[in-house]
């Protein structure tokens, strides 16, 4: 803040957990503990539990449905739209006397088609967001939920 602010600096409350966490001291490094090493060293103990929670959640059924189901919808989702948007700016470029052509008043097809870059973008939102409610969501939750109750 500056001056002119009006507001005091150092009354500024900042609300961060991991500010608060730091000040706390929660995650000071242990000045007894060795440095890390840039190379990897091998997994023991705890981390390998849960390493190997991770790789069996990864390789089970459930995990591979949801991730199919992503897929299955991201993928051509993102090929149709780039597909659109790639013939927006060829016709724009190759095809000016096409994009000039009135559509009613002042508006041209080349402004109709940028709005429906706009239109296009909300639509492909909304439709990802309902998928993920409707195919997804419920799947990753449970998923997450049992690999949190693994771990402890």
């Amino acid at each position: 803040m500056d001056k002119h602010d009006g507001g005091d600096p150092g009354a500024l409350r900042v609300d961060d957990p991991w500010h608060d966490a730091l000040a706390a001291g929660l995650w000071v490094p242990d000045p007894t503990a060795p440095a890390p090493s840039p190379v990897s060293a091998p997994v023991t103990g705890a981390a390998q539990d849960r390493a190997a929670i991770y790789l069996e959640v990864q390789r089970s059924a459930a995990f591979q449905e949801v991730r199919g189901q992503y897929r299955r919808f991201a993928f051509p989702a993102v090929a149709a739209f780039l597909a659109w948007y790639l013939l927006y700016v060829v016709a724009a470029t190759l095809a000016p006397g096409l994009m000039s052509r009135p559509v009613a008043g002042e508006l041209n097809v080349a402004m109709v088609a940028g709005l429906g870059q706009f239109a296009t973008t909300f639509l492909l939102t909304w439709a990802y967001s309902r998928h993920a409610r409707l195919r997804r969501d419920r799947a990753a939750l449970d998923l997450r939920w049992d690999t949190q109750e693994r771990m402890r």
